[in-house]
Protein backbone atom coordinates (compact mmCIF):
# COMPACT_ATOMS: atom_id res chain seq x y z
CA UNK A 1 0.00 0.00 0.00
CA UNK A 2 0.92 3.20 -0.73
CA UNK A 3 1.81 6.50 1.76
CA UNK A 4 -1.34 7.93 -0.02
CA UNK A 5 -4.22 4.93 0.81
CA UNK A 6 -2.65 4.77 4.32
CA UNK A 7 -3.12 8.37 4.97
CA UNK A 8 -6.68 8.34 3.65
CA UNK A 9 -7.64 4.68 5.57
CA UNK A 10 -6.13 6.82 8.67
CA UNK A 11 -8.26 9.99 8.07
CA UNK A 12 -11.64 8.08 7.14
CA UNK A 13 -11.10 5.80 10.69
CA UNK A 14 -10.03 9.08 12.59
CA UNK A 15 -13.48 10.90 10.85
CA UNK A 16 -16.19 8.01 11.79
CA UNK A 17 -14.25 7.74 15.39
CA UNK A 18 -14.92 11.01 15.64
CA UNK A 19 -18.28 11.25 14.95
CA UNK A 20 -18.79 7.84 16.97
CA UNK A 21 -18.05 9.86 19.79
CA UNK A 22 -20.22 12.26 18.82
CA UNK A 23 -22.48 10.54 18.58
CA UNK A 24 -22.05 9.14 22.25
CA UNK A 25 -21.49 12.27 23.80
CA UNK A 26 -24.98 13.64 22.47
CA UNK A 27 -26.86 10.61 23.69
CA UNK A 28 -25.03 11.27 26.86
CA UNK A 29 -25.99 14.90 27.14
CA UNK A 30 -29.95 14.22 26.04
CA UNK A 31 -29.79 10.98 28.96
CA UNK A 32 -28.34 13.59 31.56
CA UNK A 33 -31.04 16.37 30.22
CA UNK A 34 -33.88 13.87 30.57
CA UNK A 35 -32.55 13.08 34.31
CA UNK A 36 -31.95 16.49 35.23
CA UNK A 37 -35.65 17.24 33.91
CA UNK A 38 -36.94 14.27 36.26
CA UNK A 39 -35.09 15.73 39.28
CA UNK A 40 -37.23 19.18 38.39
CA UNK A 41 -40.27 17.07 38.89
CA UNK A 42 -38.99 15.49 41.83
CA UNK A 43 -38.52 18.72 43.72
CA UNK A 44 -42.05 20.07 42.71
CA UNK A 45 -43.44 16.77 43.93
CA UNK A 46 -41.68 16.84 47.10
CA UNK A 47 -42.75 20.49 47.91
CA UNK A 48 -46.70 19.36 47.36
CA UNK A 49 -46.04 16.47 49.40
CA UNK A 50 -44.56 18.33 51.85
CA UNK A 51 -47.09 21.29 51.83
CA UNK A 52 -50.78 18.62 51.47
CA UNK A 53 -49.97 17.42 55.70
CA UNK A 54 -50.14 21.43 56.75
CA UNK A 55 -53.27 21.69 54.44
CA UNK A 56 -55.15 19.08 55.89
CA UNK A 57 -54.50 19.51 59.16
CA UNK A 58 -56.14 23.85 58.76
CA UNK A 59 -58.85 22.52 57.33
CA UNK A 60 -59.55 19.31 59.56
CA UNK A 61 -61.42 21.71 62.34
CA UNK A 62 -63.93 22.88 60.23
CA UNK A 63 -64.85 19.68 58.11
CA UNK A 64 -65.68 17.95 60.60
CA UNK A 65 -68.65 16.14 58.73
CA UNK A 66 -66.19 15.26 55.63
CA UNK A 67 -63.54 12.58 57.05
CA UNK A 68 -63.34 10.67 54.28
CA UNK A 69 -62.44 13.10 52.20
CA UNK A 70 -59.19 14.61 54.24
CA UNK A 71 -58.60 10.30 54.38
CA UNK A 72 -58.50 10.06 50.86
CA UNK A 73 -56.23 13.19 50.62
CA UNK A 74 -53.69 11.56 53.42
CA UNK A 75 -53.88 8.09 51.90
CA UNK A 76 -53.50 9.36 48.44
CA UNK A 77 -50.58 11.53 49.49
CA UNK A 78 -48.58 8.36 51.07
CA UNK A 79 -49.23 6.56 48.29
CA UNK A 80 -47.59 8.88 45.83
CA UNK A 81 -44.91 9.56 48.00
CA UNK A 82 -44.22 6.04 48.35
CA UNK A 83 -44.32 5.56 44.64
CA UNK A 84 -41.30 7.80 44.10
CA UNK A 85 -38.84 4.49 44.22
CA UNK A 86 -40.88 2.94 41.35
CA UNK A 87 -41.26 3.70 37.81
CA UNK A 88 -42.24 6.85 36.12
CA UNK A 89 -45.24 5.07 34.55
CA UNK A 90 -46.65 3.96 38.44
CA UNK A 91 -45.30 7.91 40.02
CA UNK A 92 -47.60 9.20 37.43
CA UNK A 93 -50.40 7.38 38.27
CA UNK A 94 -49.92 8.03 41.88
CA UNK A 95 -49.53 11.37 41.73
CA UNK A 96 -52.28 11.72 39.36
CA UNK A 97 -54.39 10.04 42.04
CA UNK A 98 -53.34 12.71 44.77
CA UNK A 99 -54.07 15.00 42.34
CA UNK A 100 -58.02 14.00 42.01
CA UNK A 101 -57.93 13.94 45.76
CA UNK A 102 -56.77 17.41 46.20
CA UNK A 103 -59.69 18.25 43.65
CA UNK A 104 -62.18 16.88 45.76
CA UNK A 105 -61.04 18.22 48.89
CA UNK A 106 -60.67 21.87 47.36
CA UNK A 107 -64.46 21.54 45.68
CA UNK A 108 -65.46 20.49 49.32
CA UNK A 109 -64.07 23.27 50.99
CA UNK A 110 -65.52 25.66 48.84
CA UNK A 111 -69.14 24.53 51.05
CA UNK A 112 -67.34 25.32 54.31
CA UNK A 113 -67.54 30.20 53.86
CA UNK A 114 -66.02 30.33 57.52
CA UNK A 115 -62.88 27.65 56.00
CA UNK A 116 -62.83 29.99 53.07
CA UNK A 117 -62.13 33.30 54.99
CA UNK A 118 -59.24 31.20 57.08
CA UNK A 119 -55.73 33.10 55.65
CA UNK A 120 -53.83 30.50 56.38
CA UNK A 121 -56.28 28.11 54.28
CA UNK A 122 -55.78 30.82 51.55
CA UNK A 123 -52.33 30.28 51.69
CA UNK A 124 -52.01 26.85 51.73
CA UNK A 125 -54.43 26.79 48.40
CA UNK A 126 -52.61 29.22 46.47
CA UNK A 127 -49.05 27.24 47.25
CA UNK A 128 -50.61 24.16 46.06
CA UNK A 129 -51.90 25.72 42.89
CA UNK A 130 -48.88 27.74 42.26
CA UNK A 131 -47.56 24.12 43.02
CA UNK A 132 -49.30 22.41 40.46
CA UNK A 133 -48.87 24.95 37.86
CA UNK A 134 -45.00 24.12 38.37
CA UNK A 135 -45.43 20.51 38.41
CA UNK A 136 -47.24 20.89 34.88
CA UNK A 137 -44.80 23.29 33.91
CA UNK A 138 -41.48 20.29 35.02
CA UNK A 139 -43.68 17.73 33.44
CA UNK A 140 -43.97 19.63 30.31
CA UNK A 141 -40.39 20.27 30.21
CA UNK A 142 -39.62 16.36 31.36
CA UNK A 143 -41.67 15.36 28.60
CA UNK A 144 -40.31 17.43 25.68
CA UNK A 145 -36.79 16.25 26.41
CA UNK A 146 -37.77 12.36 26.42
CA UNK A 147 -39.16 13.63 23.43
CA UNK A 148 -35.85 14.83 22.11
CA UNK A 149 -33.81 11.71 23.23
CA UNK A 150 -36.24 9.00 22.12
CA UNK A 151 -36.20 10.10 18.84
CA UNK A 152 -31.98 10.52 18.90
CA UNK A 153 -32.02 7.06 19.57
CA UNK A 154 -34.81 5.93 17.27
CA UNK A 155 -32.93 7.99 13.89
CA UNK A 156 -30.51 6.96 11.88
CA UNK A 157 -27.82 5.95 12.24
CA UNK A 158 -27.74 6.54 16.06
CA UNK A 159 -30.65 3.85 16.47
CA UNK A 160 -27.57 1.44 14.99
CA UNK A 161 -25.29 2.40 18.25
CA UNK A 162 -27.99 3.52 20.94
CA UNK A 163 -28.55 0.04 22.25
CA UNK A 164 -25.39 -1.76 21.63
CA UNK A 165 -24.15 1.53 24.34
CA UNK A 166 -26.28 0.80 26.75
CA UNK A 167 -28.71 3.62 25.56
CA UNK A 168 -32.45 2.64 26.68
CA UNK A 169 -36.38 4.82 26.06
CA UNK A 170 -37.37 7.05 28.36
CA UNK A 171 -40.53 7.26 29.80
CA UNK A 172 -43.50 10.18 29.30
CA UNK A 173 -44.94 11.16 32.75
CA UNK A 174 -48.11 11.03 31.71
CA UNK A 175 -51.10 11.76 33.81
CA UNK A 176 -54.66 10.97 33.51
CA UNK A 177 -56.86 14.53 33.98
CA UNK A 178 -58.93 14.02 36.84
CA UNK A 179 -62.37 14.01 36.40
CA UNK A 180 -64.09 16.87 37.45
CA UNK A 181 -67.73 16.95 38.35
CA UNK A 182 -69.96 19.50 36.45
CA UNK A 183 -69.48 23.12 38.33
CA UNK A 184 -73.03 24.31 39.68
CA UNK A 185 -73.75 27.98 40.73
CA UNK A 186 -76.52 28.73 42.73
CA UNK A 187 -78.09 31.80 42.80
Amino acid sequence: MSTTTLIVIGLVAAALLIWFIAVFNSLVALRVRVQNAWADIEVQLKRRHDLIPNLVGAVQGYMTHERSTLEAVTEARTKAVASSSGTVADRAQAESALSGALSNLFAVAEQYPQLRAVESVQLLQEQLTSTENRIAFARQFYNDEVMKFNTAQATFPRNLFAGVLGFSSATMFATEEPERANVQIKI
